[in-house]
């Protein structure tokens, strides 16, 4: 367990003592960012609950190398989505009270967590932000920033939660050796099922055509050329997880197993984030979600079962609003200045996210 102001990484003139809140002018903006291995999403919101502007963005999973500008490939996604809220907005960055950026890997490598941390120094000119990783996002929405846990299952997937000053997370270890339950790892075991029903080593089933016609291939084995040769890349890969959510409506009773397991290996990260963040077995622990493969019903339906076998008493949430908006939120609350009660029950009639 580590203190869960150790998950992010204030600008150095942004740490300021604890004090009480104050509530900010109704024109005061916050900058939310949520990146993500697909998408960047970016949003500011005003202090009486309202969207001011959003745009989204290419993902921002680093490269492998900083590169010439030092950001390992983050800048100009985020100069490009930061420069056109701010003008859909009428605003300029001088005027953001203060912004969170929750950007993959940041908090994985030193040297890259340092080049995230002073990036938006760069974009802001001012140091009134705090960076993060992305699953803090998807906490800050998921909960409103409440404590316990948010289940986060795209491209890839891990478990991130709060309590009592103390923060927790579990997977997103990534797609080599685990993000068990995310579209990347469901995609990669249907098409291990699609080889062994080539192969006659498993009876074939709606997998094997929905694969075949989803690829355009003129043998299986040019499967071989299209995923490994063809430049699908991890996202491409990923997005193939969609294609099994399809044999499944098929009734492929393969299908059917891998999302099955998906939501039970979901269910698990959330039990040991509880167990990380101290909640006794008796005690209630809210769990919620974000990401795409929730929306895959046989995925949420094993999560929530999943969770409802477990030995501790879950209370599973319907996600209060997107990572985006969970992310400008978490500004405003860094600031001193989070929104009122008021803000958030507007915010939330025009932003709920849908539920699966």
């Amino acid at each position: 367990m580590v203190p869960a102001q150790d998950a992010v990484r204030p600008a150095r003139e942004a740490v300021r003592p604890a004090r009480e809140a104050v509530q900010p002018a109704p024109d005061t903006v916050f900058l939310g960012v949520d990146g993500g291995g697909t998408k960047t999403a970016f949003c500011l919101v005003d202090a009486v609950g309202s969207v001011r502007a959003r745009a989204t963005g290419p993902g921002t999973s680093p490269s492998d190398e900083a590169g010439d500008d030092g950001s390992y490939g983050t800048l100009p996604v985020l100069a490009d989505g930061v420069a056109r809220v701010c003008a859909d907005a009428g605003v300029t960055v001088a005027d953001i009270a203060h912004a969170f950026f929750g950007l993959p890997a940041h908090g994985e490598s030193p040297a890259l967590t340092a080049a995230l941390d002073a990036l938006p120094r760069r974009l802001l000119g001012h140091d009134r932000y705090a960076v993060g990783n992305d699953m803090v996002c998807g906490w800050a929405g998921s909960l409103g920033l409440a404590a316990g846990i948010n289940v986060i299952s795209g491209t890839g997937s891990m478990a991130y939660g709060e309590r009592a000053g103390v923060s927790a997370r579990t997977g997103g270890w990534g797609e080599l050796f685990g993000d068990e339950g995310s579209a990347h790892w469901i995609a990669v075991r249907g098409l291990n099922a699609f080889t062994r029903m080539s192969d006659g080593r498993l009876a074939p089933g709606p997998l094997a055509g929905v694969l075949r016609r989803h690829l355009g291939l003129g043998s299986d084995l040019d499967v071989v050329g299209r995923v490994l040769y063809g430049g699908l890349g991890r996202d491409g890969v990923a997005a193939l997880g969609r294609r099994v959510t399809e044999a499944a409506e098929l009734g492929d009773s393969v299908a059917v197993s891998i999302l099955d397991r998906a939501g039970r290996e979901l269910a698990l990260l959330a039990d040991a984030a509880r167990r990380r963040l101290g909640f006794a077995a008796a005690e209630p622990v809210p769990v919620s979600y974000s990401g795409g493969v929730f929306a895959a019903r046989p995925v949420a339906d094993a999560f929530r079962a999943e969770l409802g076998r477990l030995d501790a008493r879950f209370d599973v949430r319907p996600p209060l609003y997107e990572p985006v908006i969970g992310a400008a939120l978490y500004a405003a609350s860094l600031a001193g200045t989070p929104l009122d009660e008021a803000a958030r029950t507007a915010l939330r009639s025009r932003d709920s996210p849908p539920a699966p």
